[in-house]
């Protein structure tokens, strides 16, 4: 990563969560959702769809539950436009965690993380096509059980930006991004995660008149991240089975 792009992330250290964060694309405007998510704070309005969810001191526990045959996903009922996100995690033997952005009627984009790597993309936001997702950033990077870290999701107009731990950022766009979004909320594969500090903003329309400079420094250190190692090859016997496997959604 560059030294100039370092200088750009330094001022994205963490935060309480009453404080909005440091940014990269957005101006934020006004406090929309804030929740400590600890067993004691006041709740946000949340769906909880599938998973176990237990607020404890230390945030809200979630773990996917077998019977579900599906991640564990919970939502916040408020509608977005510009804004901006940010929250803490901790990978509690979890596979997967995400923060994951709807519009009224599909997924519109998300962050990604699992224990080796860091994914941020746009969804596929129509299942049966033509649509498909796309990765704007797929890097290869540890997040150790028992560790905290910050993620700061950005979207304004067509662009969305995530940084994580004031250190690594991707960004994409896509013409989807325009449209109202909803629903923000978490994703957990496995068993478990715990997520505290979830504060959301709305954000003025117009990017930082620093954005295209960050833009550009931020393209440069995406080209250069290292990618994820190759998922292992299946043995013959694997790849002759009989079975399919049905695929996760």
């Amino acid at each position: 990563m560059s030294l100039r792009l370092l200088a750009l992330l330094a001022f994205l250290s963490p935060l309480s969560a009453a404080e909005a964060p440091a940014t990269l694309l957005a101006q934020p405007d006004k406090e929309l959702v804030a929740d400590a998510l600890t067993k004691e704070a006041t709740a946000a309005q949340w769906k909880i769809a599938k998973g176990k969810w237990e607020r404890t001191a230390d945030g809200i526990r979630v773990e996917e539950l077998p019977a579900d045959m599906h991640g564990a996903a919970g939502r916040v009922n408020t509608k977005l436009q510009d804004f901006v996100a940010a929250f803490d995690f901790r990978l509690d033997g979890a596979k997967s965690v995400s923060l994951s952005i709807n519009d009224a009627k599909e997924h519109v984009a998300r962050v990604l993380i699992t224990p080796t790597s860091l994914r941020i993309q746009k969804d596929d936001h129509d299942h049966d096509g033509p649509d498909k997702s796309v990765i704007f950033l797929n890097q290869a990077q540890a997040f150790e059980a028992g560790s905290w870290h910050r993620v700061v999701l950005e979207m304004v107009g067509d662009t969305m930006v995530a940084t994580i731990d004031g250190k690594i950022s991707g960004f994409g766009r896509d013409e989807l991004f325009k449209a109202e979004k909803a629903n923000p909320g978490f994703t957990c594969g496995g068993q478990s995660a715990t997520f505290r500090n979830l504060v959301i903003w709305s954000a003025k329309a117009e990017p930082k008149a620093s954005w295209k400079e960050a833009s550009a420094q931020i393209a440069e250190a995406m080209a250069a991240a290292p990618k994820p190692a190759a998922p292992a090859a299946k043995g013959k016997g694997a790849a002759k089975g009989k079975g399919k496997a049905k695929a996760a959604k």
